[in-house]
């Protein structure tokens, strides 16, 4: 699954995080990563217990949840509170997986989120390369989008050529472990949501509504 989510951040709330960010203290993202991943993360990385930083991930979480497709697509649980990296000229970060739990209490990483906080023009490489669906797809986004893929996959930062990538990255535990039934759901709400705005007293709207939610209570594990 992959999901592009155009608009998550306004521009007032993107030029508000960009303000909450710029004087923020980075350091070496590698202290961060697993032990697969250490050796392939050359990125910098928010230090913690710094002013700003809970503002800034309170604002990305904020606009991650009430963005429907985000919701509708992950079907969060819970979630780890954003990381904020910088890659610099000749920084990168190579082939890798997620760690499969991450924070505490931990959190099962169904589902990365990366929230891209430049703008493509300012930073030359840096594409977010996901391996999903059979292909590597290459994933660049306006400022203020969101990407949303599982956290399954072999995935990578290209090296950044010129200027600097600025992104949030989070991870969803889902109500639905598996990523094809959570795909299945999010096809059927589409579908919900059509008939409705179509047929809402028909049968089949209501048969629809009540297959998915069955599938639902079936699937989710709270």
């Amino acid at each position: 699954m992959l999901y592009r989510l155009p608009d998550v951040l306004s521009a007032d709330e993107l030029a508000k995080l960009r303000a909450l960010t710029s004087n923020m203290r980075f350091q070496d993202g590698g202290a961060t990563a697993g032990t697969a991943a250490r050796d392939v993360k050359q990125n910098l990385q928010a230090v913690e217990q710094q002013p700003n930083l809970d503002s800034a991930r309170k604002l990305v979480m904020s606009a991650l949840t009430r963005c429907e497709t985000f919701l509708d697509a992950t079907l969060p649980l819970r979630s780890l509170p954003p990381l904020f990296s910088v890659y610099e000229p000749g920084m990168r970060y190579g082939a890798h997986t997620d760690n499969a739990l991450m924070g505490l209490p931990l959190v099962r990483t169904d589902i990365a989120v990366t929230v891209f906080i430049s703008d493509p023009a300012d930073y030359d490489g840096g594409e977010l390369v996901i391996d999903a669906d059979g292909a590597a797809q290459a994933v660049k986004l306006p400022a203020g989008a969101a990407v949303a893929y599982s956290a399954t996959t072999v995935h990578r930062v290209e090296p950044v050529t010129r200027g600097k990538r600025r992104a949030a990255v989070t991870w969803v535990q889902s109500l639905v472990r598996d990523d094809a039934q959570r795909e299945m759901l999010y096809d059927l709400q589409l579908a919900l949501r059509a008939m409705h705005a179509s047929a809402p007293d028909a049968r089949e709207t209501l048969l629809l509504s009540k297959a998915r939610s069955n599938l639902l209570r079936m699937w989710s594990e709270p």
